[in-house]
């Protein structure tokens, strides 16, 4: 196996493996026959281009071991469907499930690559027939096809949006009642969940987790033990990418995640509930 050679400030992720899991995690590969937290999501769990992401933070604060199974750009169809996830949340102390967005999940519109989810495979017939006009092979990613679906006709787009929020709902009731044990459901972005009405007419794409609502929100908030909702203070958020370490090519990418001050205030939000639950 090999990996891309890292650039001028990138950072060495330290790439593992676990189990029979195809999919490869953020390293150090941790000793899972202690006590241990279990922490599944996306970009912001996986910390990319933070050298001490939340999860590692939670570890030094609470001295538990702190496994790291975040994916970039993952959605929840990447570990439900996983041999090893699943599994290893349940023999856990603990889970944390971060709160990922609603279009990186194969639904009965689209296919998504089921290790990438954010990379767009197929468009099913229903799909095509409502959008007659789109030629869905010049699509590779979800958030793309997405964004060019709303700006051909937002009255149509609804019917996909309602779809994608039904299936989040779904994969996500599915996923908390798969994990046996005490589990935590992480909010983790810029703004508070916004209600129903208030997305409505959103039509930016640039809040992530994208589609999900406070209802969405407060219907799987009963199937964990807590639900713990970080937006990072405006003084965390000013300070952009200070402190992440990248390459100049990835500089656009570094410039829209959190930084390592934000990563900090959900580490202590954590930290806090998991001495609790302990």
């Amino acid at each position: 196996m090999t990996y891309d050679a890292l650039g001028p400030g990138a950072l060495d992720y330290l790439p593992c493996r676990y189990g029979a899991s195809r999919l490869l995690f953020r390293g150090p590969r941790r000793d899972l026959s202690a006590p241990y937290v279990a922490f599944i999501g996306g970009t912001e769990t996986y910390g990319k281009f933070i050298a001490k992401p939340f999860p590692m933070l939670v570890e030094e604060a609470t001295g538990l071991t702190c496994a790291n199974f975040g994916l970039p750009n993952a959605g929840i169809d990447a570990f439900a469907h996983d041999p090893f996830v699943p599994d290893a949340a349940s023999k856990s102390a603990i889970t944390v499930l971060q709160v990922m967005g609603a279009q990186n999940m194969t639904n009965r519109f689209y296919t998504v690559h089921p290790r990438r989810n954010d990379r767009f495979v197929s468009a099913a017939n229903l799909l095509r027939t409502i959008y007659r006009e789109v030629d869905f092979a010049d699509f590779h990613y979800n958030r793309h096809m997405l964004t060019d679906l709303a700006q051909v006709s937002p009255d149509r787009f609804a019917t996909v949006r309602a779809e994608l929020q039904a299936a989040w709902s779904a994969r996500m009731r599915l996923m908390l009642k798969k994990i046996v044990g005490k589990s935590v459901v992480l909010w983790f972005s810029d703004h508070a969940p916004r209600s129903h009405e208030e997305t409505l007419d959103d039509q930016s794409f640039n809040g992530d987790p994208l589609f999900v609502t406070r209802e969405m929100m407060d219907e799987v908030a009963s199937l964990a033990a807590h639900v713990v909702e970080v937006v990072p203070s405006d003084a965390a958020q000013a300070q952009g990418t200070e402190g992440m370490m990248f390459s100049e090519m990835e500089s656009v990418a570094a410039s829209e995640m959190m930084g390592p001050a934000a990563h900090a205030e959900a580490a202590e939000a954590l930290a806090d509930v998991i001495r609790y639950m302990r």
